[in-house]
C-alpha cells in the first residue's frame, strides 16, 4: 500500500512500518453513499481473527446501516457534536464484550484489551479498502445497553461510524480544519524500559 500525499504531509514515523498502519486514520467526511453486505462484511470478518485471551473472543459488533429500520436507533445514542458528521455514515456499530470468560464463567481481565485488537483489525480492514472507519465515545452508553437489550454481562466500549470518503467542505465550518491526518506523541512518552517514568 502506498502513502498518499494526505498521508505523507502530516505523518512522519519515526521507524519504517507497514504503510497500513500510517494510512489509517479517523476522517469525519463521509458522502452518506449506503454500503453492501459484501462491503460492510470484510470487516467484521477481519474482526473476528483477532487474538484474545483462551481464545475467548468475548467481542461483539451490533450494527445498522442506512436505509434500514434500526438506524435511527443508533443514530439517536449519538451526541449532538457526533450526530452533525455521522448522519453520512453509511452504518453505525456498538462495540461489547463479555465481562466473563464463557467456559467458566470467571472474569476475563483482559475482554476490553481483546475487543481493542478486534476493532484494530476492523479499522485496518476497512483503511486498506478506502473506507472511513471512526470510532468515538460520544454516544449515550446507558441507553445503548437498554435501547439495543443489551445483557448485564457485556460491558459497551464504543461506537464506529462506517462509511465511503465525503468532502471536507461538505462538513461544518467548525470541524473543516481538523479533517486531516493527526500525529502522535513521540515514543519516548510511551515506552518505557524497566519501569514506568
Amino acid at each position: 500500500m502506498m502513502l498518499d500525499n494526505e498521508i505523507k504531509n502530516n505523518r512522519k514515523p519515526n521507524y519504517d512500518i507497514n504503510s497500513l498502519i500510517i494510512s489509517r486514520w479517523s476522517p469525519r467526511a463521509m458522502s452518506g453513499e449506503e454500503l453492501k453486505d459484501d462491503e460492510l462484511m470484510p470487516l467484521f470478518e477481519a474482526a473476528r481473527w483477532a487474538p484474545s485471551s483462551y481464545n475467548g473472543q468475548l467481542w461483539r459488533f451490533i450494527y445498522a446501516k442506512r436505509g434500514t429500520g434500526n438506524w435511527e436507533k443508533f443514530f439517536n445514542l449519538l451526541g449532538d457534536w457526533n450526530k452533525m458528521w455521522c448522519k453520512n455514515a453509511a452504518a453505525l456499530v456498538v462495540v461489547i464484550s463479555r465481562k466473563n470468560f464463557e467456559h467458566n464463567n470467571k472474569p476475563s481481565r483482559t475482554h476490553a484489551f481483546d475487543a481493542g485488537a478486534a476493532w484494530e483489525n476492523l479499522a485496518l480492514e476497512g483503511s486498506s479498502r478506502k473506507l472511513i472507519v471512526h470510532a468515538m465515545e460520544g454516544f449515550d452508553y446507558d441507553k445503548a445497553k437498554n435501547d439495543l437489550e443489551i445483557p448485564e454481562e457485556f460491558e459497551v466500549h464504543a461506537m464506529i461510524a462506517i462509511g465511503k470518503r465525503g468532502k471536507k467542505e461538505d462538513l461544518p465550518d467548525k470541524m473543516k480544519d481538523s479533517e486531516v491526518p493527526n500525529g502522535r506523541r513521540p515514543l519516548d512518552e510511551i515506552v518505557n524500559e524497566g519501569k514506568f517514568r
